[in-house]
């Protein structure tokens, strides 16, 4: 069977393709979530990954659920529709969400209702011109089952997600970016490129520091100050104490480049 999700590694990024462009990338009715599930548990043990890609194959980002195969779900029971969703698109958001590495969502086309939550789970998105945005559950009679309700407003604020989610119309890539949903739009011949140029620089900074940072920025978003800053004293002190740091110093002082190692 051909993988939904194709793994590839460039020193320390790593590249995952959506790779189902005959199903416009949907993510249920398959593979998708173990696969994600997988790559991300591979990744979190990987500690020369330092930035990860996330694009698709085929012109559609995601067209997110499977409608065709949602029709074989019109007999399922609540509790066995509840457990579907929990062991299936939820654990992508867990996921892809939690991982340590930064990760930049490399919008080739349209994403579509769950298309455009897994955006979301990244921490950096950047669109295609070619790209389009849908919080689209409410057209089909449904909800966001896979927490974009959680996700969305915490993207472009709750005024936006709430029109998003409440007329399920789409948004250009030109609106994306003027309501942050994306931080740059770029020609479609020139999206993996940039994608590459800005994972490189992300990628030329410590792997631990990255992995802490993003930590740092993820609990920020529930966190008191004061508790916040009780763990950014501990991982700070963490970090005082890697290698990494004494060469990016050390570097700093001799005017050279640094050269960081993989060990945190």
């Amino acid at each position: 069977m051909t993988p939904f999700l194709l793994y590839g590694q460039s020193g320390p990024v790593v590249t995952l393709t959506m790779n189902s462009p005959e199903t416009r990338n949907a993510l249920t009715g398959n593979m998708a979530p173990q696969e994600f599930v997988q790559a991300c548990e591979r990744i979190t043990k990987d500690a020369s990954v330092r930035a990860v890609i996330l694009t698709a194959a085929g012109t559609v980002f995601s067209s997110g659920g499977n409608l065709k195969h949602m029709r074989e779900l019109f007999d399922a029971s609540p509790a066995a529709l509840r457990t579907w969703y929990r062991e299936g698109i939820q654990r992508v958001a867990t996921a892809l969400y939690n991982l340590e590495v930064p990760t930049i969502a490399a919008v080739n086309g349209p994403a579509i209702g769950a298309g455009c939550d897994l955006t979301c789970m990244c921490d950096i998105r950047i669109a295609s011109e070619a790209a389009s945005f849908a919080e689209s559950f409410v057209k089909v009679g449904l909800i966001p089952g896979d927490g974009g309700a959680w996700l969305l407003p915490r993207v472009v604020g709750m005024s936006k997600a709430a029109e998003m989610s409440f007329t399920g119309d789409s948004v250009t890539a030109a609106e994306a970016l003027a309501c942050g949903l994306v931080s740059r739009v770029v020609p479609a011949d020139r999206l993996m490129d940039e994608a590459r140029s800005l994972a490189s620089r992300i990628a030329a900074n410590p792997g631990g520091a990255l992995r802490l940072s993003k930590r740092l920025l993820r609990e920020g978003q529930h966190m008191r100050l004061e508790s916040l800053l009780e763990m950014s004293a501990g991982f700070q002190a963490l970090a005082h104490k890697t290698p990494q740091h004494v060469e990016a110093v050390n570097a700093f002082v001799e005017k050279r480049k640094p050269v960081f190692g993989d060990d945190f």
